[in-house]
């Protein structure tokens, strides 16, 4: 199968080269100019899960790449999202499926402009990565990667793509019930990222803090009552908070991709998080001060940094 990876950085890289070691075709498109020549010339230097190989890929500019693709998963950021899949339309067929695994809130709204809404299959994953320097990454993990198609007389397409990453090792799973699982993936992001970028520190020592069941308590009960407002999504807020507790002592000595940003002076996904809840709170007559203050305190530091926020960028 002829693969595009549209944001080819940690996560990107990483299931990049697991589908290319299981034997498909795979190209890397991404923007950034020294991480594609050093993975052309060098090919991608990858650790996981504490081992480390080298795999020769191509990689090249998302214009540079002039056929149809049969897939294309997507790995921007939130904000880059629409520009990316402006840039890969020509690569897009009748029955080119996109694969949305990002972080964050709405997107299948975005995908609908570009994708016909039976080619488009959105998905969460828990894997953890990082770019150590250009070409050179790191992925961890092991659980599962959720899918689910848009159109839910597309199902089997759905399942072409679970099979796929079940042969490359990356244990994709069919979900009745993605959307579920992605305010549940929001809930992660909202919770880890957001708290280790304003504390500058691991998961493992922010939810050793004294103060992290407050904060928990606090952010997931907002996300909770936005989800089911919004889109009928119940979310246990005390399961959700176990589900946390559990992902952090496996995933302890990471620091998650918000945190990455900011130590990157590149603009976070907050208003994608945190931001989405404290904005649809506002259009439902709730409450949700905790990410309210979460999303100011990050664009606060953004300014102090001197980065652009996500909406301004």
């Amino acid at each position: 199968m002829k693969i595009a990876i549209a944001g080819s950085g940690a996560l990107g890289c990483g299931f990049g080269y697991h589908l290319q070691k299981s034997g498909e075709e795979v190209t890397l498109l991404d923007n950034w100019a020294d991480h594609i020549q050093v993975v052309s010339e060098n090919g991608l230097t990858i650790t996981v899960n504490g081992k480390e190989d080298n795999l020769k890929m191509n990689m090249c500019k998302p214009h540079e790449l002039n056929e149809e693709m049969d897939a294309i998963f997507v790995f921007t950021k939130s904000m880059g999202l629409k520009p990316m899949m402006e840039s890969i339309d020509h690569i897009i067929g009748a029955d080119t499926k996109v694969i949305c695994l990002l972080n964050g809130l709405g997107h299948l709204k975005t995908l609908e402009h570009y994708v016909d809404k039976k080619n488009i299959i959105m998905g969460t994953t828990v894997w953890t990565a990082g770019i150590d320097a250009p070409g050179i990454t790191h992925f961890n993990g092991q659980g599962p990667v959720e899918l689910q198609n848009s159109d839910p007389s597309e199902k089997e397409g759905a399942l072409v793509i679970v099979d796929m990453l079940q042969r490359s090792g990356l244990n994709g799973v069919y979900s009745d019930n993605v959307n579920y699982t992605t305010w549940r993936k929001a809930c992660v992001n909202g919770t880890m990222n957001a708290l280790c970028a304003l504390l500058d520190t691991t998961i493992e020592k922010v939810f050793s803090t004294s103060t992290i069941d407050s904060m928990l308590s606090g952010i997931v009960t907002e996300f909770a009552t936005v989800a089911r407002l919004q889109d009928d999504i119940k979310l246990d807020v005390e399961e959700t908070i176990t589900y946390l507790k559990n992902l952090a002592d496996k995933v302890g000595a990471h620091y998650p991709s918000m945190h990455q940003d900011l130590a990157n002076n590149r603009p976070t996904e907050i208003d994608f998080l945190n931001g989405a809840v404290a904005e649809a709170s506002k259009r439902f007559g709730v409450e949700a001060p905790y990410c309210q203050k979460v999303t100011d305190l990050i664009h606060a530091k953004e300014d102090i940094l001197g980065i652009p926020s996500a909406s301004n960028s």
